[in-house]
């Protein structure tokens, strides 16, 4: 019997009650099931709980809901996995650095196994919002800045979640969040307003989300935000029009914590009862936390104010979700049938990943890697060396520390013949305090070199931790200053779980990586990637600021009609006292900053030089039925193996609305051994250049496209074709 027939067979069983049951979501008990949840749920009040990760108590409810409640329809087991459960991979934002899906595949799939094993059948990851604002705490949740790099990590998030079928082992349903442009709030704070013109809204901030649903993603949370005056938990244009009708979803709707009962909060409704017909009338198929469909929902349709196909809609989503998961052919989880936490494959697979996902920013004189050979004292300095639950990051309810292997510990292991001395230097990242500054100085005198660790503690990132100031918190500058006045060699490596505003510390060391949240294997793979055991490959999936003020910067704005140009910036030191008023430069620049980013989205070192050559298209023309291939030389100019980044960008100068001055279309990761030269291959069509237009539909416009590849969005490697209609 098909899933839809047995579906409807159930539903036809059901009382209102029962179906409005479905529709709840309720937090887990812990070790023990209260009573209060165990007779819900005995009641057919409950249809997934949320937060429960001790499989013997999941079991214990799946009992009851299957053996002892009147239907036995099996419960949604919801956690957010979001990178690694035990064993922690980078941060998403981390992983986007790797600019290497099968990395996102893989943690998401090890993930998916270990809170399987735990009774989880239901992840809320991965989080899709664009993010180009990175005083928004939750960057660090999302793969940075670019729709395109984010709708391909995204989906190979889905795939890894999903795995080959949903009812297989170890495959937990997967949610694309938040849905839709949570990540454009304003002044960078959580939960705030968002202001998208729909055009921005299908270019940048739906992409990602059409390109989930396309991987089969089985559910997708609403956004906590209003978009156009309707907060996301009540749009319909944003859940009946776009993600039912025009993408045909048929997967499961679930609102963020308590975003039902928010809606009167919002202003958009009067009390609860407003607020459960709002969500139930757009589509909102599942209530995380609050109650209002509880409490509200039955009577709402025994007044008309609801019609009851409304609920049945509801709860047939869920009901499917429960059959394509398997959960009633068997609810409880044996986690004997799992291959185990924290073992070695999976830690292989995070240090790969933590590999991966370093950034390479500064080298001066070749600093890196470090001779090993050459050393005999090296000064480790910093709050974060030595932290193993600080380096997994923000979001990380179930990561275990005890697996985590920070720097310090790493770098003795790796190199027992140099000797590591170890200072603090300040107690925490966002401390004043200097009195171990004196101590930090003197161990770097007496040493060969400095490896600095620095940045921010998990807790400054995530959820709810939104800062206005992205420089180092805390006295980290004057920490950095005062050892790099000793003269002697430094390496800055940063842990963040943001782009940090930069410009007035760069100049101040002679290395700098910067290592995201790497997870709990980052102290090896820095380790190896400092003294050339590995050689860099990541590139930033964010532009870096040089300044606060400059934010929101990325590579991919408008040119404006007054774009800057070198010879029209003005530096304000340059003006002369008592100028006479003017429109100075008459581009669109900040007289106290540079308009380009400390460093470009892309961009990356590595330990040897890349160059791109001969880039010829397989045609100057090309029509809406044919491929256009774009071939280039890419050369190991250096004298070590390593991983390129290619990229490849787009711009369409004329448009019927105006368009960003570039556009990543491709990437490929291409490893190549020393002085190897390889002719590599992009493809690209017509669709690869649509967007949605004027008149709000979605095609290619003929006419003339520029094209670059390179190694970061700065590419300089061009040429130009045209698409016919």
């Amino acid at each position: 019997m098909s899933i839809a027939k047995r579906v409807q067979e159930l539903l036809a069983q059901m009382t209102l009650e029962e179906k409005v049951g479905q529709l709840q979501m309720l937090q887990g008990g812990g070790w023990h099931v209260p009573d209060h949840l165990r007779e819900a749920i005995r009641a057919g009040r409950v249809g997934s709980v949320l937060n429960e990760v001790h499989v013997e108590t999941v079991n214990e409810l799946q009992r009851i809901a299957v053996q002892e409640s009147r239907l036995g329809i099996p419960l949604l087991v919801g956690r957010d996995v979001i990178h690694g459960f035990k064993t922690v991979f980078p941060i998403p934002l981390g992983q986007a650095a790797s600019w290497n899906p099968a990395v996102v595949e893989r943690g998401a799939r090890i993930a998916a196994l270990e809170a399987a094993s735990h009774g989880v059948n239901w992840t809320f990851a991965p989080m899709l919002d664009i993010g180009r604002d990175p005083r928004w705490g939750r960057v660090a949740e999302g793969y940075g800045e670019d729709p395109y790099l984010t709708s391909v990590m995204g989906a190979a998030a889905v795939r890894g979640f999903q795995g080959d079928k949903l009812d297989g082992l170890g495959s937990i349903a997967a949610c694309a969040k938040h849905f839709a442009g949570y990540g454009a709030s304003e002044s960078g704070k959580d939960y705030n307003s968002t202001n998208i013109p729909e055009n921005e809204l299908r270019n940048v901030h739906l992409p990602p989300f059409a390109a989930a649903v396309d991987a089969g993603c089985a559910t997708v949370m609403t956004s906590f935000s209003d978009i156009d005056g309707i907060p996301a938990t009540a749009n319909q244009f944003l859940l009946r029009q776009v993600l039912r009708g025009e993408w045909d979803f048929d997967g499961v709707v679930v609102s963020d914590w308590d975003s039902i009962r928010q809606l009167s909060v919002h202003g958009l409704t009067a009390d609860n009862r407003e607020s459960a017909r709002e969500a139930a009338l757009a589509g909102v198929d599942v209530e995380m936390a609050s109650t209002t469909y509880a409490e509200h929902l039955a009577s709402l349709v025994n007044d008309g104010k609801v019609a009851i196909e409304t609920v049945d809609a509801l709860v047939a989503n869920i009901l499917t979700l429960k059959f394509r998961l398997g959960l009633f052919e068997s609810a409880e989880t044996d986690a004997a049938a799992f291959p185990g936490i924290g073992i070695p494959a999976h830690l292989n697979a995070a240090r790969t990943a933590a590999t991966e996902s370093l950034v390479l920013l500064k080298n001066a004189h070749g600093m890196l890697p470090l001779q090993a050979a050459h050393l005999k004292h090296v000064a480790v300095i910093g709050p974060l060396a030595d932290e193993p639950f600080e380096q997994l990051g923000t979001w990380i309810f179930d990561g275990d520390a005890n697996l985590s292997v920070p720097l310090l510990p790493a770098l003795r292991a790796r190199h027992p013949e140099i000797e590591f001395g170890y200072v603090r230097g300040l107690p925490t990242t966002r401390s004043q305090d200097r009195s171990g500054f004196d101590e930090a100085v003197a161990l770097a005198e007496r040493s060969d070199a400095v490896i600095l660790m620095l940045g921010e503690e998990a807790i400054l990132s995530g959820e709810a931790h939104c800062r206005a100031d992205i420089t180092l918190p805390g006295a980290q500058q004057a920490l950095i200053e005062a050892v790099a006045a000793t003269g002697k060699p430094v390496v800055l490596v940063l842990m963040a779980g943001r782009a940090l505003a930069l410009q007035s510390v760069v100049p101040h060391v002679h290395a700098m990586l910067y290592a995201w949240h790497p997870g709990c294997m980052g102290g090896p793979a820095i380790t190896d990637v400092l003294f050339g055991h590995a050689t860099p490959s990541g590139k930033l999936p964010v532009s870096l600021p040089r300044v606060i003020g400059q934010i929101p910067i990325y590579y991919g704005h408008k040119r404006t009609g007054k774009p800057a140009t070198p010879d029209t910036i003005v530096r304000m030191e340059d003006i002369p006292a008592r100028a006479e008023q003017l429109s100075i430069g008459n581009t669109s620049f900040h007289l106290d900053v540079h308009p380009s980013p400390l460093f470009p989205f892309g961009f990356g070192l590595s330990y040897t030089t890349f160059q791109y050559e001969q880039l010829a298209l397989s045609a100057r023309e090309l029509r809406r039925d044919e491929t256009l291939t774009v071939s280039f030389d890419l050369i190991n100019a250096g004298a070590r193996d390593a991983t390129e980044v290619v990229q490849l960008y787009i711009h369409d100068p004329v448009a019927s609305t105006t368009r960003p001055v570039r556009e990543l279309k491709a990437f490929r990761r291409v490893a190549l051994a020393a002085g190897e030269q390889r002719r590599i291959s992009f493809t690209l069509t017509a669709d690869d250049l649509a967007f949605y237009g004027r008149d709000r539909r979605r095609k290619a416009e003929a006419g003339q496209f520029h094209l670059w590849v390179g190694g970061n969005s700065d590419a300089t490697l061009h040429h130009d074709f045209f698409l016919l209609d």
